[in-house]
């Protein structure tokens, strides 16, 4: 039955909507005769005569730098065998869709109805000149050797049989890291492979390239024990016979440490794994089902490091962690040929991925606590979005280094730059955020962490070195949320407030807190017994200069919170509210939202005091603030209600700010068109500017809008950012993402940063 329901899901996938996975788009403009004449006749001469006069002028004017052809014949599909060219077409659109959403590589595929390898071999060199590279795909042994050699020789693009290389490499990953967990050294290390085929032969010939040594090598085909005694082994075989005087698989794994597989389903029993080597390691890759299942392997031994090609069990030897960015660094660097170097050097730069630690966004993909170097985690994660910025540029040094690129990479920031924005994997506010709070990181009060989110998001802001956490909260507890979810504390400061040796502490901030609050008829007593709360001692921290900035909220109901911020670090001089903006990431740039969780039903004073906060953050975040006031109306077409009252605003905006580049009332559609709005308005101070910056009429419009966005997924977002307290708090949302609570410390980190300036050169600091 769950057969029958993947069969029918699978072919609904294919077909519904536009039939097949991947299409082609166009990149330049087309709605104009202009754009066309461009495009093509008369303009494209002026490209193609350019690059008739020098061939390699294809990368700057054509689509070859980021195109590569996924090529097959459909002999040796997936585990579906030789089922023709067409009936593979779907596999390879699928290798087209991954090397698009992974790598940013575009792909036309091509599926060639002909085995015979050197007619196999002329068509694609015809057709080379299209291509910035060439993935061969599903072709079968031994025609996929000669075919692969043979271009790499005949042609000087990038080209790879990724059936063979893709499982060497991964698995090699995983073999080395294996290895490093068991203190075992390759070149020492008894290894079987059981499969002969075009990925065992790379497998081999890389473990070696590696340090593997032959004579500790045994392969095994269908036969048995490829040996110096068999008499029918093709060449492909014999540099792999071993003279051992055995010929079964069960006397080859008798004290192996190593099992490699690349044959078929169960012919690894439990009792050959038992008979192999303390702490044994065992890949199992045939598919779908290898030749230990993984149930029984981990009831034969508990000193087993086990990977599969499934996605189901720990360890997935996935090519998809290789091929995508092993060809985005080969084009990037216009490299002839992916050579030994460039695959040798993928190996250890997915090894040393795999020891750092695991982003939250990843743990959550998979639905794990938190993922860290070890028996179940010895490769990568496929959704890690970290392999691209890593794989990419250690293929792109490799070619380099070894003479094959012909546009060598001289700026690897920027590179590493342009990998983030090729997939949208980068916020460009939130780097350069990340990067100043690196020059100066600031002490940061971590008020709650007895949630988990806000203690992992201090332990990466430590590790990515943006602050100095300072943990409120009891040792003990924290210790023990921190070890059951693999958190290091290490360099952390943890402040238990309730503790005896904070006695002295706590009067000095109680005495703090009455003299502000005096008036207000707060006195010792009552101050005193406040200072047994996280928010008020984290604040009173802030406030006197132990500490340079606060992050809460994740528990704590926000009124109640923000409460104890006016009490406590209070609101600057010449406003009488705060605000709370969220900043979103969009295609047209970037969008700032006010006031998105304070005011319920602002004012117009409130209002005037959230436009003039929105006006200096987004220049606090080097942005010129072009502002419209929102409604449900536009420009005084309604005279009632709250049209009315942004109306009012605009008005006073106008009178007392006239410096501001602000209008309204509108409607959110005038806002962000300007065209429509220029049109049917032409008198609006915003004319001919892009609106970047909202402030709504009320709460539940503005916290809608911002939530609305987030959950539908189309956009980064940072917020909220608090507007108008004199010192840096930042009151959170409840349940706060950790990588939300991380870009809220980068922020409260530079709002330190800035307020440290304030003070040291005797500033005021714009409402």
């Amino acid at each position: 039955m769950a057969n029958n329901k993947l069969h029918d899901d699978a072919l609904a996938y294919h077909s519904h909507g536009r039939p097949g996975k991947i299409e082609v788009v166009p990149t330049k403009p087309y709605n104009s005769q202009r754009d066309l004449s461009l495009a093509y006749s008369p303009g494209v001469a002026a490209p193609c005569l350019e690059i008739e006069q020098n061939q390699q002028a294809a990368y700057n004017y054509t689509s070859k730098g980021n195109l590569v052809a996924v090529i097959s014949n459909g002999t040796a599909v997936l585990g579906l065998g030789d089922i023709g060219a067409l009936a593979g077409k779907p596999v390879m659109e699928g290798k087209g869709l991954l090397f698009k959403i992974f790598a940013g590589i575009d792909v036309f595929d091509i599926e060639m109805n002909e085995k015979d390898p050197e007619k196999f071999i002329q068509v694609v060199k015809a057709i080379s000149p299209t291509f910035g590279g060439i993935n061969l795909e599903d072709i079968k042994a031994p025609e996929c050797f000669e075919i692969e050699e043979r271009l790499k020789k005949e042609l000087d693009i990038p080209i790879m049989h990724d059936d063979q290389h893709g499982t060497a490499i991964i698995s090699a990953c995983g073999l080395l890291n294996a290895l490093e967990l068991y203190g075992k050294k390759i070149e020492e290390v008894r290894i079987v492979v059981n499969g002969a085929g075009a990925a065992a032969n790379s497998c081999t010939k890389l473990y070696m390239a590696l340090g593997a040594k032959l004579e500790n090598i045994v392969m095994v085909d269908s036969k048995g024990v490829i040996n110096t005694a068999r008499t029918d082994l093709n060449d492909r075989k014999k540099p792999f016979a071993t003279s051992r005087n055995i010929t079964t698989l069960e006397e080859a794994v008798k004290d192996a440490d190593v099992f490699l597989g690349l044959s078929v389903a169960d012919v690894l029993t439990p009792a050959m794994l038992k008979s192999m080597n303390s702490n044994p390691i065992v890949f199992a890759l045939a598919n779908p089902n290898p030749e230990i299942s993984y149930e029984l392997a981990m009831a034969s031994r508990d000193d087993i490091i086990f990977a599969t090609g499934r996605s189901d069990y720990p360890n997935q030897i996935n090519n998809v962690l290789g091929f995508p960015y092993i060809f985005r660094g080969a084009l990037d660097v216009q490299a002839t040929c992916i050579n030994e170097e460039m695959k040798i050097a993928t190996v250890y730069a997915l090894a040393e991925l795999t020891k750092k630690a695991v982003p939250d966004v990843v743990n959550a993909a998979y639905s794990v606590k938190k993922l860290s170097f070890g028996k179940e985690y010895i490769i990568p994660k496929p959704l890690d979005p970290r392999l691209l910025t890593t794989v990419a540029p250690a293929v792109a040094k490799a070619a380099m280094a070894s003479g094959v690129a012909r546009k060598p990479i001289t700026n690897w920031d920027e590179y590493d730059h342009m990998l983030r924005d090729l997939l949208g994997l980068d916020n460009k506010m939130i780097r350069r955020l990340y990067e100043m709070a690196r020059q100066n990181p600031k002490r940061v009060v971590f008020s709650e962490t007895n949630h988990l989110n806000m203690l992992k998001a201090a332990e990466t802001a430590y590790t990515e070195g943006i602050c100095l956490p300072i943990l409120l909260g009891n040792e003990e507890k924290i210790a023990n949320v921190a070890r059951e979810n693999q958190i290091s504390l290490k360099g952390m400061e943890i402040v238990n407030l309730r503790h005896d040796r904070e006695e002295e502490r706590r009067l000095r901030y109680a005495k703090i807190l009455t003299e502000k609050r005096n008036r207000q008829g707060m006195t010792l007593g009552e101050a005193t017994e406040k200072m047994f709360e996280r928010n008020y001692f984290g604040m009173m921290m802030v406030e006197t200069g132990e500490a340079d900035a606060m992050i809460t909220g994740v528990f704590s109901k926000y009124a109640e919170t923000t409460y104890i911020a006016k009490e406590i670090i209070g609101i600057r001089e010449g406003l009488n509210h705060i605000g709370a903006m969220h900043i979103v990431n969009t295609k047209k740039g970037m969008l700032f939202l006010a006031d998105t969780l304070f005011n319920r039903h602002p004012s117009t004073e409130a209002l005037i005091d959230i436009a003039r906060l929105a006006n200096a953050t987004v220049k606090f975040f080097n942005h010129e603030p072009v502002i419209a006031m929102l409604s449900y109306s536009n420009f005084g077409a309604d005279k009632e209600g709250s049209p009315a009252s942004v109306h009012q605003v605009v008005e006073t905006l106008h009178q007392c700010y006239p410096d501001m580049i602000v209008d309204g009332e509108m409607q959110v559609n005038y806002a962000l068109n300007k065209t429509l709005r220029d049109n049917k308005y032409p008198f609006s101070k915003l004319k001919d500017k892009e609106v970047n910056t909202l402030v709504f009429p009320n709460l539940s419009s503005a916290n809608s809008s911002y939530k609305l966005l987030k959950e539908i997924g189309l956009n980064d977002i940072i917020g909220p950012i608090q507007m108008g307290l004199n010192k840096p708090v930042h009151i959170l949302d409840v349940e706060t993402a950790e990588r939300d609570i991380v870009n809220m410390v980068a922020v409260a980190v530079i709002d330190a940063i800035v307020e440290e300036n304030i003070q040291k050169n005797n500033l005021t600091r714009i409402a």
